[in-house]
């Protein structure tokens, strides 16, 4: 297989979303590109800077929403070089860096966002996000007696997946259709979702129905927390710039969508939350207020005003 075809599978795998989850596609991003920078043939430095840019711009394209994936790829493709093989072995510092301390960001925001379980609390969580699950699995693992309710999540149905993963680790869920949530939001202590984007000002772009949750969450008085890599939050908002909110094919809706004559179906894959129905926002760096998020971006990204998206 040629290097750029390696590249076209994994762009692939994401948009198929045969890679899901905004942490698993910015890791296999940066592991993308790593090895299409060890691997190319490249003539010169300038050809090599080329190819790999025209690389990152085919992996950028494949997830418009997910801001992971963005700062991922800017991350990994930060670097200087004069020569061709510092120019590869800088990729691939960047790129096992950017992997390595995503690893360890969900694995301390398991501890950081364990503390706020209590022992006996009800967790609902909602699609399927690897920081979420490292808070729950954390608290379990300390040894508090808790429960999760999982939603189905659909029409990918993450959920299931979830639901595997707790049920591997010996925690009782219970899995319910995403229309149940309010019914069960009173049996609710804390609910706990990830994150594909945060803005500025703290608000979430996640998995689509996690406003609705939020909103009934807030009207039952439940807390709402956030868990999120440092690198979900988005840079670009600083600047004014709109979340894309990507709409995905009818069939994952309504597989025989054809038969229909005067039927459409919207599926947006994402919603928004506002930051006023989030109660805490726990990353690597901490736990957060939402309104704190503009100072993440600027300090932990390192992120000017002037620097320009790739």
């Amino acid at each position: 297989m040629k290097p750029i075809d390696q590249v076209r599978e994994t762009a692939e795998r994401i948009s198929s979303m045969e890679i899901r989850g905004a942490g698993r596609i910015a890791t296999a991003a940066a592991a993308s590109l790593k090895e299409y920078a060890l691997s190319v043939q490249a003539e010169s430095l300038d050809d090599l800077n080329q190819k790999a840019a025209q690389a990152a711009d085919l992996l950028l394209k494949t997830r418009p929403t997910a801001v992971s994936l963005s700062n991922a790829i800017r991350m990994v493709m930060k670097y200087e070089a004069e020569e061709i093989d510092d120019a590869r072995k800088a990729i691939a510092i960047n790129a096992d860096r950017f992997i390595e301390n995503s690893r360890r960001a969900v694995e301390k925001i398991g501890q950081i966002g364990s503390r706020r379980i209590r022992d006996g609390d009800t967790i609902l969580t909602h699609c399927n996000s690897n920081a979420a699950i490292s808070v729950i699995s954390a608290a379990h693992r300390s040894g508090k007696k808790i429960q999760v309710i999982a939603t189905e999540s659909r029409p990918r149905f993450q959920g299931i997946t979830t639901i595997g993963m707790l049920d591997q680790m010996g925690i009782e869920t219970e899995l319910i259709v995403d229309s149940a949530v309010r019914t069960v939001m009173n049996d609710v202590d804390l609910v706990v979702v990830g994150a594909d984007v945060i803005t500025a000002n703290g608000t979430l772009v996640n998995k689509i129905g996690t406003a609705q949750i939020a909103l009934c969450a807030r009207e039952a008085r439940t807390s709402f927390m956030v868990a999120a890599e440092t690198y979900k939050f988005s840079p670009m908002t600083i600047l004014g710039e709109l979340v894309t909110i990507e709409e995905r094919d009818a069939t994952e809706v309504l597989a025989d969508i054809s038969r229909y004559r005067h039927v459409r179906v919207r599926n947006p894959a994402f919603d928004v939350t506002p930051h006023q129905y989030i109660d805490l926002i726990c990353t690597e760096a901490g736990a957060i207020p939402p309104e704190m998020s503009y100072l993440i971006i600027r300090e932990r990204l390192g992120w000017d005003m002037e620097e320009e998206s790739i």
